[in-house]
């Protein structure tokens, strides 16, 4: 009997061969073993459209974000110059109106 592997997005082990890929029931992650050891490039930070973020890019808000602990409310179209990247790829780092703020990608496009 062949083993098994674990899932490469959470390296969980609770994953199952289902006629043609595996899957893991607990991030719903379905791949394929000899393919998945191929797509291990680094996580990229990516907008809303899947365009790739650098450091120093302009991005656009793309709605009315609330800030927490604060009254103050970023408006859809709000233009964000000189991001800054952080170590997860899913979050920037930027000042608007004088605050640093940090941002998810998905509510950004360049």
């Amino acid at each position: 009997m062949s083993e098994i592997p674990k899932c490469p997005k959470c390296q969980s082990e609770n994953t199952y061969f289902d006629g043609s890929l595996y899957v893991c029931p607990d991030c719903f992650n379905e791949f394929n073993p000899d393919q998945a050891a191929a797509e291990t490039e680094p996580d990229v930070a990516r907008d809303s459209n899947g365009a790739e973020l650098l450091d120093g890019d302009a991005v656009t808000v793309i709605k009315d974000l609330k800030v927490k602990g604060s009254s103050m409310v970023i408006k859809r179209g709000t233009k964000v110059k000189s991001i800054r990247l952080t170590e997860n790829p899913e979050e920037v780092d930027c000042k608007i109106e004088g605050s640093s703020i940090v941002l998810k990608t998905c509510f950004l496009k360049k």
